[in-house]
């Protein structure tokens, strides 16, 4: 049986910003007015990363909307969240993070079996002329698509 997954969220500036080394899927601890408009769809990963704080890792600079029918007991839409993560993750990423250039990002939020989960990746930034190399890359192959197809 597949399991099932529904993206809330993809950011789409992590693979062009960062060269992605590793990923791994991480829990991620929410209130129940944040799962609610999760499924509304009001999550934003743009400029968010990953640190790692007292041997936990947190999601820093996420934001998550308010959910229209929430009250005043609503959530604030920019705090850090705790990812949850096993002890020996962490400390992987932990020694890959003290490496030069490294950092944690998320690249996806998505539902996986009723459960808000986060896509992390441990990454390394790319220079501004690995950025112009990988755009004419991509015009490239397309400009090379559409010759072939016709």
């Amino acid at each position: 049986m597949k399991e099932q997954t529904k993206n809330i969220t993809v950011n789409r500036k992590a693979k062009h910003d960062y060269f992605i080394v590793q990923s791994l899927e991480a829990g991620i601890v929410l209130v129940g007015t944040e799962v609610k408009a999760c499924r509304e769809g009001k999550a934003n990963l743009t400029d968010s990363y990953g640190r790692i704080k007292n041997g936990e890792v947190w999601l820093v600079g996420a934001y998550i909307g308010h959910f229209t029918q929430g009250n005043r007991n609503n959530h604030d839409p920019h705090r850090d969240r705790k990812l949850l993560l096993s002890k020996r993750e962490i400390r992987k990423l932990d020694k890959s993070v003290k490496e030069k250039g490294n950092t944690i990002i998320p690249v996806r939020m998505y539902f996986s079996r009723g459960k808000v989960k986060v896509e992390l990746a441990l990454a390394k930034g790319k220079r501004s002329y690995d950025k112009r190399e990988a755009i004419a890359k991509r015009d490239f192959n397309r400009d090379v698509e559409r010759k072939i197809k016709y």
